[in-house]
This record gives structure tokens, sequence and C-alpha cells, in this order.
């Protein structure tokens, strides 16, 4: 199956849901990572967009409980950087009407223990079908090309974006697991 294929199927299942009933599944999600973080300090993630599994008081939980949160912010068409996440304050809209941190860049990437990895679908290997730009795969590249260490990667999504297996290519990153 081409990726684009893949990608279209997984839309269709996403507009099978409210706004609503999305919300209410990101609360399961949610559930089964928290026990994932709890020993953790730095924690980069995403703030979600509404198709996605729903973070945001997941992250304002985890700034509350002292962790270190980092977000993407979109550079240009092909990088992106990571810039510490405060509060929703802390935010302004970017790229692709994401919202990004404003904050200073953050470079030091082996303090980094979980990164919460955005998908469109996922594959029990590990294999990750993203939204077709390369800002994820690139940017956790070069996040281990530069850190000595490699922190925790764990997709993120609803059950009905796990399938049986993900179109991939050479420059496709791994997760380490999926929630």
């Amino acid at each position: 199956m081409r990726k684009e294929t893949l990608r279209q199927i997984i839309c269709q299942r996403k507009q099978q849901y409210t706004p609503q009933q999305l919300k209410e599944l990101s609360q399961s999600v949610i559930a089964r990572l928290k026990p994932r973080l709890a020993e953790t300090q730095t924690v980069m993630a995403y703030y979600s967009l509404p198709d996605e599994v729903c973070t945001h008081r997941l992250l304002d939980d985890l700034v509350a409980e002292g962790k270190t949160v980092l977000l993407p912010k979109v550079l240009d068409a092909e990088r992106m950087e990571l810039r510490r996440y405060s509060g929703p304050q802390d935010l302004m809209e970017g790229a692709f009407h994401i919202m990004e941190p404003i904050g200073e860049p953050f470079t030091d990437y082996r303090l980094i223990d979980v990164a919460l990895i955005p998908g469109v679908a996922f594959d029990a290997a590990g294999h990750r079908l993203g939204r077709g730009r390369g800002y994820y795969d690139r940017f956790l590249y070069s996040m281990q090309t530069v850190a000595s260490s490699h922190p925790l990667l764990l997709g993120v999504c609803f059950d009905f974006q796990k399938v049986a297996s993900v179109p991939v290519d050479i420059n496709d990153i791994l997760v380490d697991g999926v929630i």
C-alpha cells in the first residue's frame, strides 16, 4: 500500500468521529501514557491538532508536576526546533495552524527522557506514517546524531490508527513503542 493511500484510509476513519468523540477517545490513550511519564524529567511532546490525541491537558499537568516540556516549532520548509513550554500563554499560531511555543530554543537533547511523537498511522514494529512533510524524521535523525543518548520514542495515536503494516522509506525513523 502506498503512503498516500494509507493517509486517506486513516482520514476516513477519523471522519467517523465527532470532535467530542475524539476528545473522549483521547482520555484513554492519555491514561495509558501517563504511567510511562511518571519517572521522566524532560519530555518532548506536541501540541495536538483537533484530529490528534489531545495532549493539551497532559502538557499542563506535566508542567504542574515540575517537568520540563518541550514542543516543536517549525522554522522553514525543512526544519523544526524544540522550545520550552510552560503553559498556553507560551503559544502562538505557527506553520500549518499549529500552536507553537515562543520561548528560547532548547538544544540539550541528551536531557530528553521521552519523546511523544504524533503520526497518522503506526504499526507494531514501530514504523510511523507522518503527514508527509518529513519534519519529525529529519529532526529525530539530527537529534540522535547530536545527542550521545537517545530518548524513548513513543508514538501516540488512537487505536484506529494502529495498522498491520506501514509503508516505509529509508529515511523513516522508528519509534520504540506505540501508545
